[in-house]
């Protein structure tokens, strides 16, 4: 069997209304009732349109990391295109914070986001093995690698990311993705169900948490089309 880390390579509403004041009982002139062509309402705020992005970014990590855990497990043949996938999402992700923190900040965080992935690639091989030493050497580089995100994360945005509560929220996030391909590898399917169904709620809480704090730290890059 092909080790699982050898397949991985390479790992928005709210809308606003325009109201229209109508004034006692005046009546509209023959020309009909007055619009101002230069009111423009923007249906997708910028701020909302990024949170949403984020979200479906953050979704697709853990569907793919999902699908990884399923396929790996079953030694399916699909395996190398879901790996391959789950690592462009961290691609992805770069290219989203690249804007806002420039090109070498989101390089190092795909790195750590790749790393992310390999890690839980290398929890899920040795589990596989039953190899207890190399699981626990694997969930302790795992786990190393989740602080180091967080500090990074942290570091380019002090104020709205707290390191110790980024540290928890990564933590959570390795918990219960643990939990996830524990439960599948022993086949507890309604544990297996329940885990997923807690990674989706709290990824969906780390998306917004990070879309804030991006919008809050750069509001000019999101000040409304509207005029």
């Amino acid at each position: 069997m092909p080790s699982v880390r050898s397949g991985l390579v390479f790992v928005f509403g709210v809308f606003v209304a325009a109201a229209v004041l109508v004034a006692g009982l005046a009546r509209p002139t023959a020309a009909g009732p007055h619009h101002d062509h230069n009111a423009v309402t923007d249906p997708h705020p910028p701020a909302v349109a990024f949170e949403q992005a984020m979200r479906v970014l953050w979704e697709d990590d853990i569907t793919w990391t999902r699908l990884f855990i399923v396929d790996a497990t079953a030694q399916a043949p699909e395996t190398d295109a879901t790996t391959q996938r789950l690592l462009k999402n961290q691609v992805d992700i770069d290219d989203a914070i690249k804007p806002f923190y420039g090109e070498e900040t989101g390089a190092r965080l795909t790195e750590l986001l790749t790393q992310h992935i390999l890690g839980a690639a290398d929890v899920l091989a040795a589990a596989m093995a039953g190899d207890t030493a190399k699981l626990d050497a694997a969930r302790r580089a795992w786990y190393a690698n989740g602080d180091e995100i967080a500090a990074f994360l942290s570091t380019a945005n002090p104020t709205c990311w707290p390191l110790d509560e980024m540290k928890a929220m990564l933590k959570d996030h390795l918990d219960q993705t643990l939990a996830e391909a524990v439960a599948h590898l022993n086949g507890d399917w309604a544990a297996d169900v329940a885990a997923y169904n807690a990674v989706h709620r709290h990824i969906l809480g780390m998306a917004d948490m990070l879309s804030a704090g991006i919008v809050a730290q750069f509001p000019e890059q999101f000040a409304s089309s509207s005029r």
